[in-house]
């Protein structure tokens, strides 16, 4: 559990770097890469959290 969470932790750092390198630079590919890692990145932790509140129950 506590891979997952540096996993997600690590992968908002990620997208941030690419969004600070959008700002630097103005190159979109940086600012594309940073959606797709953000989006993705988000879609995991919900499912991540989904399933620790359905293991706890309701």
């Amino acid at each position: 559990m506590l891979i997952f969470r540096w996993a997600i932790i690590l992968l908002l750092l990620v997208a941030g770097a690419s969004f600070a390198f959008y700002a630097g630079t103005g190159q979109a590919k940086y600012r594309r890469f940073g959606w797709i890692v953000l989006k993705w990145t988000l879609i995991a932790a919900l499912g991540f959290f989904a399933v620790l509140i359905a293991e706890r129950g309701f």
